[in-house]
């Protein structure tokens, strides 16, 4: 009697089968179809990714894994896809005017994109170093194309390149720091390594392992010392790619890193504690005092992208729920600042095409009185100044630093929130008091409404805290 082979419970990750499996059908669209059914696979892709987004929630509520534990769907994972599916909706939007002024209606964008989104949401729910880093690659070999899908322009190809010869530094990185936790714990599944260390401690080589995994992971979210990469890609690639890499990867990136941390090394907690606390310093200050200088406001996202995955780590470096609960409430309202104003950066354009300087913005409040407002807005919520959301954010992550008992590290991001203040309030007083120069043209329509949503979100949140505060709190809860 021959063995019978039990196929496994494909529940658990029926969004990403679902999603992979409809990115293969767009791709064959678009290869006989050809550029000339670009809207169509734009519109198509949108479409699937609201309907992915309806697939996970009937599952909000329930737990599983599948693949012997190598996946789990649990409340951290499903609070953290439905971002990263809301961030790419809106980078696939934000495209739509770009890709018919710029020549950049290609069919393969939206395609990778999906895929990314694929990779992204299993980077979240991967629960061994073996599903992490097939999630972490599938999503990384699709932003090195598209970061460089502009095969006319040197920059993003320039860009295309820098990202792909440092992503794969970072990717030999954190696949040296697996091998040696996997060598000194026999492990690969994160429970099981947590109650190795639980049992055995953590050897010496287990913690050099341990920092070379952190160190992969600090690459993805432009964390300092590898936020080398960031400037200039963010500079060189296509608006509509670095308005996504801006977003819903550093969500997966964030995501991923709380679950390595929490579920796989909670034990040595004090050990990587040390780490986080040192990368979140050097992220905070560089992102404060680095785009002080700068004339790109591309760059200058950059920087400050690099800022806030620093102010985002404070919250991780508390090691508890609260700490987490603040990183997720962070990542939350990241996603909707950085929507928000790259919503702005896609309007910067005018007949002769796209600008990026900032001196660009000169008189905005006389040209486009609206978009000013709501630009105005935006930044005075990235510089963390109340009532808006940004404010609450870092609110969160020093409360828990505070009651953690890091003192000195809450009162270092309290400071340099006050000095990375100067570049966003440098933006406003370009746009009301500088000299006006030439009208941009005006907003396309999924501009103002990517730019509005955000915009509301931004400036009523306190009005209904309760639904995002109890939705962080109980995906945190599903670590501890």
């Amino acid at each position: 009697m021959s063995d019978v082979t039990q196929m496994p419970d494909l529940l658990p990750a029926l969004p990403e089968i679902f999603l992979a499996l409809s990115a293969m059908v767009l791709l064959m669209v678009g290869v006989f179809g050809g550029n000339r059914v670009s809207p169509l696979v734009n519109g198509m892709a949108m479409g699937l990714i609201a309907a992915t987004a309806l697939f996970v929630l009937p599952f909000g509520a329930q737990q599983g894994e599948t693949f012997n534990g190598a996946f789990i769907l649990d409340g951290y994972a499903y609070y953290l896809k439905l971002l990263i599916l809301i961030g790419s909706f809106f980078a696939i939007a934000m495209s739509w005017a770009y890709a018919k002024s710029q020549a950049f209606d290609k069919f393969e964008y939206p395609v990778l994109i999906l895929l990314a989104t694929v990779g992204m949401m299993l980077m979240v729910s991967a629960n061994d170093m073996i599903a992490l880093y097939l999630g972490l690659e599938l999503q990384s070999f699709a932003l090195y194309v598209i970061t460089s899908i502009n095969r006319d322009s040197v920059r993003s190809t320039e860009s295309g390149l820098k990202y792909f010869v440092l992503g794969s530094l970072s990717s030999g990185m954190l696949l040296y720091g697996m091998s040696l936790v996997y060598g000194f714990s026999g492990q690969v599944g994160f429970p099981q390594i947590a109650e190795h260390l639980a049992h055995s401690g953590a050897s010496l080589g287990l913690i050099i392992g341990l920092v070379f995994m952190l160190a992969g992971i600090a690459f993805k979210i432009s964390a300092v010392p590898f936020h080398m990469w960031t400037p200039d890609v963010y500079e060189g690639a296509p608006t509509p790619v670095t308005a996504f890499l801006a977003a819903a990867p550093k969500v997966a990136a964030m995501g991923m890193l709380i679950r390595v941390v929490i579920d796989a090394f909670q034990p040595v907690t004090s050990d990587w504690q040390q780490v986080i606390v040192f990368v979140a310093i050097a992220s905070m200050a560089l992102g404060a005092f680095a785009a002080i200088g700068q004339t790109n406001i591309k760059r200058l996202m950059a920087y400050s992208s690099i800022g806030h995955m620093g102010y985002a780590l404070v919250g991780l470096a508390a090691g508890n729920e609260i700490g987490v609960q603040g990183v997720l409430f962070y990542m939350t309202a990241y996603l909707a600042m950085t929507l928000g104003v790259f919503a702005c950066i896609l309007a910067m354009r005018r007949k002769e095409g796209m600008v990026e300087e900032i001196d660009e913005l000169a008189g905005l409040s006389r040209t486009n009185p609206m978009m000013a407002i709501l630009l105005a807005i935006l930044m005075w919520s990235l510089a963390g100044i109340p009532p808006f959301i940004g404010f609450f954010a870092k609110w969160y992550v020093f409360s828990a630093a505070v009651e953690a008992g890091l003192y000195p590290l809450a009162i270092i991001g309290v400071v340099l929130s006050v000095v990375g203040a100067y570049y966003y309030l440098r933006i406003i007083k370009v746009m009301y008091f500088d000299e006006p120069k030439e009208a941009f043209e005006k907003m396309p329509v999924e501009l103002r409404v990517v730019l509005g949503l955000s915009s509301v979100f931004v400036i009523f949140f306190w009005l209904m805290p309760g639904i995002f505060v109890e939705g962080t709190l109980a995906a945190a809860g599903a670590l501890f």
